[in-house]
């Protein structure tokens, strides 16, 4: 696969996720969050089956890792899905955003990978955005945002766990294995925590369809096989651009619009996101040098 034909499938990656906030915020007025969850995932684990080689065992090494990315993408999704119930798409695609600034903090605390010191302005730039994109005449840091907070530091930690895995293992089956726990893992937490609610309706089966299909299967697909041919902070600085498919996907349908206060806020996330990738290629950069 060229560079370029890398850097286009995580853009479209980033586009679907973006537009998904919208759709997971419109079907969640139909379903409860851990019920459409396992729905969701049912229907991606079928849906990749027949394209995942699964012909040969899977290695005790590919179903370790498999663990653990289930864990952090189940996780990651259930708190965004029940944080979108209380918070708007983009409020809530640029908290999550603040997971690629999050991510190679997490990597130098888990992998010990060297990072410098604008990763650490780059988080402080993302934080002071958090503040003002939830101000008080925004209506302040709600129960939602809160829950979404945890969603990013989740995916911070997948993204590196990708970033380690995908170099090593085969993309499709590594994406299917996280497929079938998390379906199964959401059901099990839906029957023990939360009140099921399912209305079924064509605009919920076309939901369920196009975030099991595209955003699950397919698009999980693309990120591996790019993740491949690039650095974690060229992927990192990609992931930038799905707020903003989200923010402008949630005007299209939604008519969502920022104050001003929240407008700085994304503006300094965004910025922090970029300051976050220029930190760690410059990591990279001294590591190899050294």
């Amino acid at each position: 696969m060229t560079r370029r034909r890398a850097d286009l499938l995580l853009i479209t990656a980033a586009a679907v996720w973006g537009v998904s906030f919208v759709v997971v915020k419109d079907a969640l007025t139909s379903a409860s969050p851990l019920i459409f969850l396992a729905a969701r995932f049912t229907i991606a684990t079928i849906v990749l089956a027949p394209l995942a080689n699964l012909r040969s065992r899977f290695s005790a090494a590919e179903l370790r890792a498999g663990l653990i990315l289930t864990l952090l993408l189940a996780s990651g999704f259930a708190t965004q899905a029940y944080g979108l119930q209380y918070t708007t798409p983009a409020r809530s695609a640029f908290i999550v955003a603040m997971s690629s600034v999050l991510a190679p903090l997490i990597a130098l605390v888990l992998l010990k990978h060297r990072t410098g010191w604008i990763v650490f302005l780059a988080l402080l730039v993302a934080g002071v955005g958090i503040y003002f994109l939830t101000a008080p005449d925004a209506g302040g840091l709600n129960r939602g945002d809160l829950w979404t907070l945890v969603t990013a530091v989740v995916f911070g930690g997948h993204i590196v766990a990708v970033s380690e895995f995908s170099k090593r293992f085969d993309a499709q089956r590594l994406v299917w294995l996280q497929l079938p726990g998390t379906a199964i893992g959401s059901l099990i937490a839906a029957l023990l925590l939360e009140h099921i609610r399912f209305d079924w309706s064509p605009s919920l089966v076309a939901a369920l369809l196009f975030l099991a299909v595209m955003s699950t299967a397919v698009a999980l697909v693309w990120q591996f096989r790019a993740q491949r041919e690039m650095s974690s902070a060229r992927a990192s600085l990609i992931f930038c651009f799905e707020p903003v498919f989200a923010a402008l996907t949630s005007w299209l349908f939604w008519g969502e619009t920022f104050s001003v206060s929240q407008g700085v806020g994304a503006g300094l996330i965004f910025g922090g996101m970029v300051l976050a990738v220029i930190g760690e290629q410059r990591a990279e950069a001294n590591e190899l040098s050294g």
